[in-house]
């Protein structure tokens, strides 16, 4: 294994703020990449042949902030009409750039170079052939594939060079070729190599004005997928600019957590060079999702320094594609590109194999009645003495100092400070929460739990060796530095570092923001920890309603992959390609079959992003004509041609034959 690769590098420094150094790649008057501002972009859901409607969608798009506007080419008679609509919107006196997005037809991708200011392509289904058949392909005859899509694609490199027209090669998770999948499988480094196969070709026509992605919906898949893109960059001496976003992230706020989960967390590490929310909402609605993300790193590089704690890894200083590594012999304690959860210690349901838990902050005089914890998921029954737990029940309370006056059901634990909590005469469903210093002197502490609240300037040798000896310690990390993420993760590498397992809750506080905000920020503080195994917990501490709070904690989990709570629902955003209404027909799944939990349902508008789009989805529902149907059982093909009014009973159906169906109650 080469020196980059066993360094783990991905990016400029784990501990400072910095933007990856990327080429300037120019699409049309707009720089991305190299000292140019992230941008924010969408994609029109429009019938492209649709002149005014697509210009008209397109201007309330650009309106609203969007610096690239997309448009499905389908065919080559779509990739023609993009003139028209270019033509009308520079009438209007609107510049923006257009990228003509391509999937199966290299001619449209030629026809469009010719028109437009840049070109999206997907190595899975352009001049590659992708229809899930299982063989093996040898090394002759994996190269004979790469020869003929080397005298596919290069005709297209050509024009594109010709015309001073910038290509996205763009790969997707659910959309890898047979000769992919047979190789690497449906895997991180799979997706890289379907990219830089094609980015090599362009290289040998000496073609760069490239821009790269890794798309999927699964935050884990697409998080790993763009820091080994980044890594093997750096090996091959590239530095591209990154378009980033999570495919098929859904609606509301679901979608909104599952794009800053994925999202964040490479921007938290100065990855990304322009990004698309992909919500399934009117394109107007992505942007100013997409400029309050970015807005969170305008002023990020000058947050308070981290403090090294006799720093042992290293800072990585990757300009232009080479490394100037200030300590080769250090490395990261887990690995960035493979997802696996740090290890700990199991206390009281907290850590080890339990998934994550919740706590939320809660004011006792508020939260007097047993009746007003409805809120976060909790009713209680009168007449019947008995609680009703919902799937969004938080594990843990944190009541101060002030106690309730009811019993509470047994999933439900309360945490007070350690001075009030040491007063209690009965504390079997309480735990102490105690400061560094009241935890070192502390003459008594729980036979279950402690839980201790600390930031990084609180970690001292005492403290190390007091809690490495606990096995009842639970951490809460706390932190007030801007750029925070990276602080409390410096937290939790000094423990592993330091062979210390002992759990961690991660915990944020957020004063006076909207819940938009609290969101996306929480989402992307969070998750970014979570996406690399961090953290048995979390508990973001906001003045934003409970039930706020407690919901999107519980979507932070469900987005990275760490704990499930309810139905999740892969729905591309639409375009041009879509056979019915995505936001009606998802709003009428999710009325039927938002009960399931755990089930993954794929809501495709169209076979592009059907069989392979859905990627891990256990059910698809992907329009394979105009209001006409195909059901899929994972990648499986069920039914094809059913009417649309027809296919959603057709989808339960099949869901009762599979037994994993339940009536709603």
């Amino acid at each position: 294994m080469d020196t980059i690769t066993t360094l783990k590098i991905y990016n400029n420094s784990l501990t400072k703020y910095s933007r990856f150094k990327t080429r300037e790649v120019m699409v049309g008057n707009i720089g991305f990449g190299a000292g140019n501002p992230i941008r924010v972009q969408s994609m029109t859901t429009t019938d492209t042949m649709d002149t005014k409607g697509t210009v008209e969608q397109s201007i309330r798009m650009i309106e609203a902030g969007c610096e690239l506007v997309r448009i499905t080419a389908p065919a080559a008679k779509e990739a023609r009409n993009l003139e028209n609509i270019k033509n009308e919107l520079r009438a209007r006196g609107y510049n923006t750039p257009i990228v003509a997005d391509i999937h199966f037809k290299p001619d449209a991708a030629e026809i469009a170079a010719r028109i437009v200011e840049k070109v999206r392509v997907n190595p899975g289904n352009y001049a590659d052939k992708k229809k899930f058949k299982v063989f093996s392909f040898t090394d002759e005859l994996y190269n004979e594939e790469l020869e003929r899509i080397y005298e596919s694609f290069s005709p297209l490199v050509k024009i594109c060079k010709e015309h001073g027209t910038a290509m996205r090669i763009g790969t997707n998770h659910g959309s890898l070729s047979d000769r992919i999948m047979n190789r690497y499988g449906d895997t991180p480094i799979g997706m890289v190599e379907s990219a830089l196969e094609f980015v090599r070709i362009c290289r040998d026509h000496n073609y760069h004005e490239i821009i790269l992605s890794m798309k999927s919906s699964n935050t884990q898949v697409m998080v790993e997928a763009y820091r080994l893109l980044v890594n093997r960059m750096i090996e091959e001496g590239m530095n591209y600019p990154l378009h980033l976003g999570v495919t098929e992230a859904g609606d509301g706020e679901d979608g909104r957590i599952k794009s800053s989960v994925g999202i964040g967390t490479l921007l938290e590490d100065g990855l990304g060079d322009t990004i698309r929310v992909s919500l399934t909402e009117d394109p107007e609605f992505e942007i100013p999702v997409c400029s309050r993300i970015v807005e969170r790193y305008n002023n990020r590089q000058s947050h308070t320094p981290i403090a090294d704690l006799g720093l042992r890894i290293a800072d990585y200083n990757v300009i232009s594609g080479k490394s100037e590594i200030e300590n080769p012999n250090s490395e990261i304690p887990y690995d960035p590109f493979s997802y696996q959860r740090r290890k700990t210690y199991e206390t009281d349901k907290i850590g080890n194999h339990h998934v994550p838990v919740v706590i939320l902050s809660l004011d006792a005089k508020e939260y007097s009645e047993p009746s007003s914890l409805e809120k976060i998921s909790y009713s209680y029954s009168k007449e019947l003495d008995k609680w009703n737990i919902g799937d969004l029940a938080p594990d843990f309370i944190y009541l101060s100092t002030g106690d309730l006056p009811y019993a509470l059901p047994g999933t439900l634990k309360k945490i007070f400070d350690y001075s009030f909590w040491k007063t209690l005469e009965d504390k079997s469903d309480s735990f102490p929460l105690f400061t560094p210093k009241e935890y070192l002197t502390a003459e008594r502490k729980s036979y279950r739990i402690n839980f201790v609240s600390l930031t990084i300037n609180d970690i001292t040798p005492d403290l190390l060796e007091a809690i490495k000896v606990d096995k009842f310690c639970v951490l809460v990390i706390n932190t007030s530095n801007q750029h925070g993420m990276a602080e409390e993760r410096r937290v939790i590498i000094e423990l592993m570092q330091q062979g210390i397992d002992t759990p961690v809750i991660i915990s944020r506080s957020y004063a006076d923001i909207d819940d938009e905000d609290l969101t996306i920020s929480s989402a992307t503080d969070l998750g970014a920890l979570l996406i690399d195994g961090m953290g048995d917990g979390i508990w973001i501490k906001a003045e934003n309603s409970i039930d706020v709070i407690n919901r999107v904690s519980f979507g932070i989990l469900q987005a990275s992959r760490t704990r499930i709570s309810k139905t999740e629902y892969i729905s591309c955003p639409s375009c041009g390609r879509t056979q019915f209404d995505l936001q009606v027909t998802t709003a009428m799944i999710k009325k039927r079959t938002d009960h399931l939990k755990g089930v993954k349902i794929a809501i495709m508008g169209c076979i592009v992003n059907g069989p392979g789009e859905m990627a891990d989805a256990d059910y698809g529902f992907v329009g394979s004509g105009p209001d006409w149907i195909t059901l899929y059982r994972g990648k499986e093909v069920i039914e094809r041609g059913i009417p649309y009014p027809e296919a959603l009973d057709k989808l339960i159906g099949i869901m009762k034959e599979d037994g994993i169906w339940i009536e709603n109650n």
